[in-house]
């Protein structure tokens, strides 16, 4: 799940977020996990699918994805690793529907200092896209990652992605001059982006 290994993250509290940010970001719960599974590989599919090389596989079927963040809900590795979801829908008699979520905690880039805190992945499921989702998770992840006692934020982005880069510079964010390839049957070029909290 993060960092393209599927380590598990998240919390059962958090200050800021403690249930509900702008009523449509909450902390995730166990039974969140099947739904941030399917949001994660139909998301991977559509949206990343078209930048992967050709032949190259999702690295999860959807039962293993749902243990992962699972296990990422019921045990953290630290305190400061959360998993956020987003909601639609969700009012007083309503839990509504999650349709994105994001996963935060300490940075294990070699580079990275105790005070940098990553945004490892954010996914916003195909059709909730342009409706504050995306928006709220961010901000939700950043108010998170500061009362952790972050300093700085960082999250990898695909090196052609401009529709991701436009989102994050939108809101401050910007590259720091790192690069990375991942092997998905052939490289796969990455960019980090970086911002102050």
């Amino acid at each position: 799940m993060y960092k393209q290994r599927a380590a598990a993250l998240a919390p059962l509290t958090v200050g800021m977020v403690r249930d509900v940010v702008d009523g449509s970001v909450r902390l995730a719960r166990a039974a969140d996990a099947p739904v941030v599974a399917e949001v994660q590989l139909r998301t991977w599919g559509i949206v990343y699918g078209p930048r992967l090389p050709q032949g190259a596989a999702l690295p999860l079927d959807l039962e293993t994805a749902t243990e992962r963040w699972r296990a990422a809900v019921a045990s953290p590795p630290t305190a400061r690793h959360h998993l956020l979801v987003a909601v639609d829908g969700a009012g007083p008699d309503t839990p509504g529907e999650v349709v994105g979520f994001a996963a935060i905690g300490p940075s294990e880039d070699d580079d990275a200092m105790p005070t940098v805190g990553e945004i490892m992945v954010l996914l916003v499921s195909a059709g909730h896209e342009r409706q504050g989702h995306g928006s709220r998770l961010q901000q939700a992840a950043v108010d998170t990652l500061r009362e952790d006692g972050f300093t700085t934020a960082t999250t990898w982005m695909f090196a052609d992605d401009a529709m991701v880069e436009a989102f994050l510079a939108s809101t401050g964010w910007e590259p720091d001059g790192a690069a990375r390839q991942l092997d998905m049957g052939e490289p796969v070029k990455q960019r980090r982006m970086h911002v102050g909290l």
